[in-house]
C-alpha cells in the first residue's frame, strides 16, 4: 500500500469512528458472547450481546485489538445494531461479505458507505468483517452466558 493509498483508505472520518468504541463497553455478564479473529491480519474483537422478549438487540459491547478500519467497523456496526432482529444482524454478514469482494450492492446498514474504500484493499476485509462474523457466532452460540 503506498502512502498516498493509505491516505485514502484512513480518513478523518474513518479514524473518527474509532474513538466511538468507548461509548460501547464489553459486559462479560450479557445473554451472548464471541470473540473472533481475522486470519489476514491478527486483529481480534470480543463481543457481548443482549437481547429484548422481542428478539431485538438492545445493549452491546466491544473490545477490539484491530486497525483503524476494524475498529470504524465495529463502530459502524454498534451504532445500527441496536434495534435490530437478531436474524437481521446475521444476514449482514453476508451481504457485507458480498459487497466488499465487489460482487453484490452496498447493503443498506447506516454509514457503511464509509468504507468503502476499504473494498480496493482484500487485507482488509476481514478485520471489516469482524463485528457481523462475531454476532452470527454470539447469536448461533447455544450457551448463553447471563
Amino acid at each position: 500500500m503506498t502512502a498516498s493509498g493509505s491516505g485514502k483508505l484512513y480518513t478523518s472520518k474513518i479514524l473518527a469512528l474509532a474513538t466511538e468504541l468507548a461509548n460501547y463497553p464489553l459486559d462479560p455478564l450479557a445473554q451472548f458472547n464471541a470473540q473472533v479473529r481475522s486470519r489476514s491480519c491478527g486483529s481480534s474483537l470480543e463481543l457481548s450481546l443482549s437481547m429484548d422478549g422481542a428478539n431485538q438487540i438492545f445493549a452491546i459491547g466491544f473490545n477490539v485489538t484491530a486497525c483503524a478500519m476494524g475498529q470504524a467497523a465495529a463502530a459502524i456496526f454498534a451504532a445500527a445494531a441496536t434495534g435490530q432482529n437478531g436474524a437481521d444482524a446475521q444476514r449482514y454478514h453476508g451481504t457485507i461479505q458480498n459487497w466488499l469482494s465487489a460482487d453484490g450492492p452496498i447493503p443498506d446498514w447506516p454509514r457503511l458507505e464509509l468504507l468503502d474504500a476499504a473494498r480496493n484493499y482484500p487485507g482488509r476485509h476481514e478485520a471489516i468483517l469482524l463485528p457481523w462474523r462475531a454476532a452470527s457466532e454470539a447469536l448461533c452460540n447455544t450457551q448463553t452466558s447471563g
